[in-house]
């Protein structure tokens, strides 16, 4: 799917993938922590989280080889290559460790990710499992748009279903979920009007 996307996603993505950059403003990394940002997709989010946090070292993981070339590309432009490690993977199992070097991370970020991932449930509780003591999960994804008028849920959900993605409208309760397994405490916000969802998974 990325193979052509990939070229206008960032140009095309910003008008509607809403609240990146809220998230990136709220993790609050700890001076000299660990991100991961799992479906990183481009390069976008981690060049800007690079660039707010410049005591960070920041990692990257995605399954497609087409979209981690394009984020190794941003990545040198921004001259941001020996702050920002990338790796292909699979976000439902992969050992940090093997990839990266090391197990744990203090802030863990996935951007509307599981809206494309089927089996998005094992990549929260995935996630959760590689937080640091003290760690932070920030997801952000579509929500079930409660808020929204009927006409405009129908034309926003026949749009991203062209492109293969599913709302998350139980986002909220897998968080909770999770959260409760990990002995962690999770928080959740809806936004605009539930056209999207940022919940917090905190250690």
């Amino acid at each position: 799917m990325y193979r052509r996307q990939r070229h206008l996603y960032d140009a095309s993505r910003k008008f509607y993938l809403l609240g990146r950059d809220r998230v990136i403003a709220d993790l609050a990394v700890p001076p000299g922590g660990a991100v991961l940002e799992i479906g990183c997709g481009t390069g976008r989010n981690l060049v800007r989280i690079a660039r707010t946090y410049p005591e960070a070292a920041c990692h990257g993981l995605d399954v497609s080889a087409a979209m981690l070339e394009t984020a190794a590309r941003s990545v040198a432009r921004a001259r941001l290559a020996p702050r920002i490690r990338l790796a292909r993977g699979d976000a439902t199992a992969f050992d940090p460790q093997a990839l990266f070097g090391r197990a744990t991370f203090d802030r863990i970020v996935i951007s509307y990710a599981l809206s494309m991932i089927p089996p998005w449930e094992r990549v929260l509780a995935e996630a959760a499992g590689h937080l640091a003591p003290g760690g932070e999960l920030h997801v952000v994804d579509f929500g079930g748009q409660a808020g929204l008028p009927w006409p405009v849920r129908a034309l926003l959900n026949r749009w991203l279903a062209a492109f293969s993605v599913t709302p998350r409208a139980h986002l909220p309760e897998a968080v909770a979920g999770v959260a409760g397994a990990a002995g962690a405490h999770a928080r959740v916000n809806q936004r605009f009007r539930g056209y999207c969802v940022h919940a917090v998974i905190a250690r």
